[in-house]
């Protein structure tokens, strides 16, 4: 065990090759402190080529190995099981941006930049990157991408998947795969990133990535509605859609429990709107021109809801100020439910057209099971992925209801697929969901899928136990 120690160190330099528990001990834990495992190691390789030769020297020393970006999962899939046989590999010191090609928007990322950072070093170019998330700061590109991250811009820009144009990639034979091309025409064959591109890490270790880049906005409005139900929401998504065009950027829904906790939790937050309502939506416009008139745009269709009894009130941003406050309430509910503990947590998509009837059947059926039940939804409507949390009220009730999981899953679970949706839309499945997936996936489905696996990785050593 020494002597293989020994040959990582000489790969990547004795200060990269973490063996002492409080060394360790950042990387085996997950933010919310729901996983936590033991590694062998934790190696820290500078380079594609560093992070090939631990590949190769895990290999011949059969060794699994879990890659890791910034740590900030919720499924559990960059967290080392607790048996202390694997080596986690860091991708934190791959953080070079190496091209930005302003003519071709393209910018070639290495796996270890921040999400924040590369969306500033294409706004230095007044380009963006317009994935965009709450863990923006410490979430990493190679993270986002074998997660195929999704984020509050999908609805204008798609997910991780439509913003990628080429990977490199380190196989679990430690070869090289060179695909990084900024083509968005290539018809030769096999589209062999996406195989890579939401696999977790168990096909292969992404080291770099060309990325789309768009025009910067150089305008945006934002509003925060008040609905009487969700159903007002999807016909409010339509009205804007057909009235603001591709200037739509976000609409996300808020259920007043979300917001409430928000109010609770997190310091400086102030309710946009006097009276108290079931639902809210954020909506963004944002444009290009400097002089769009976005707020005449959008007032222009929101007074006509209003003036329609569709909507209950509305205040739109009238400064980059009050846009950044109105987010924040919608950015800040994962940390507010942090703050008031353990709930148990879904990432959900259905059809847009079926989300009033998922939390119409899920909030009955949930009740009936668990009277009291408390609900926190919110997420991404415009492209139908909801986060709906449950919970209990009181602590003592809610560690009973935590051990029901199982049981809250199933009922979750069951009517988003009866409803032709997915048990994760951006989040993976990681170590929460690999059981439970094949609930949902049909066998030949899950076959393809191992046979995938064993194809790339036929010795199982690449994050073993994740996903599959």
């Amino acid at each position: 065990m020494q002597a293989f120690i020994e040959q990582l160190r000489a790969i990547v330099g004795d200060a990269h090759v973490l063996t002492a528990d409080a060394d360790r001990a950042a990387y085996e834990l997950d933010w919310r402190g729901r996983y936590k495992g033991r590694a062998l190691c934790v190696v820290r390789p500078g380079s594609t080529e560093e992070v090939a030769a631990v590949v190769r020297a895990c290999v011949a020393a059969k060794r699994p190995m879990v890659p890791q970006g910034g740590n900030t999962g919720l499924v559990g899939g960059g967290v080392p099981h607790a048996d202390g046989d694997e080596v986690l590999i860091s991708l934190a010191r791959l953080n070079r941006v190496r091209a930005i090609d302003a003519a071709n928007n393209t910018i070639t990322v290495e796996a270890g930049c921040t999400l924040a950072a590369v969306q500033a070093a294409a706004a230095a170019e007044e380009r963006l990157f317009p994935l965009s998330l709450a863990s923006e700061g410490s979430c990493q590109i190679g993270g986002n991408l074998s997660t195929n991250a999704g984020g509050v811009q999908v609805l204008r820009y798609g997910n991780t998947r439509e913003l990628s144009l080429g990977l490199e990639v380190v196989l679990p034979s430690g070869e090289i795969w060179q695909g990084l091309r900024g083509l968005r025409k290539d018809n030769t064959g096999y589209d062999l990133k996406h195989l890579f591109i939401g696999a977790e890490g168990t096909l292969g270790i992404i080291t770099a990535a060309v990325l789309k880049l768009f025009p910067l906005p150089r305008s945006r409005v934002v509003a925060w509605a008040a609905l009487a139900s969700a159903e007002q929401a999807i016909s409010l998504l339509a009205a804007v859609r057909s009235g603001c065009g591709e200037r739509l950027t976000a609409f996300e829904i808020i259920s007043r429990q979300a917001l409430a906790m928000v109010l609770q939790h997190i310091p400086g937050t102030t309710d946009p709107l006097q009276d108290v309502a079931p639902w809210y939506v954020l909506i963004e416009l944002s444009d290009p021109a400097v002089e769009a008139d976005l707020q005449g745009v959008l007032e222009t269709v929101l007074g006509a809801e209003l003036e329609a009894g569709r909507l209950l009130d509305v205040v739109l941003s009238a400064s980059e100020a009050q846009a950044l406050a109105l987010w924040a309430l919608r950015e800040n509910i994962s940390e507010a439910q942090r703050i008031e503990g353990v709930s148990i947590k879904h990432d959900v998509a259905v059809p847009v057209s079926s989300i009033p009837d998922f939390l119409q059947q899920a909030g009955a059926a949930l009740q009936a099971q668990f009277p009291d039940v408390r609900c926190v939804a919110f997420g991404h409507v415009g492209d139908g992925n909801l986060h709906y949390n449950l919970s209990k009220p009181v602590a003592g009730d809610n560690a009973a209801f935590i051990a029901q999981t199982e049981a809250v899953n199933r009922i979750v679970h069951d009517i988003v697929a009866a409803l032709g949706g997915s048990i994760s839309a951006e989040h993976g499945l990681g170590q929460l969901k690999r059981e439970e997936i094949t609930r949902y996936k049909s066998a030949l489905e899950l076959g393809l899928m191992r046979s995938i696996k064993e194809a790339f990785d036929p010795a199982g050593l690449m994050n073993p136990g994740k996903l599959l």
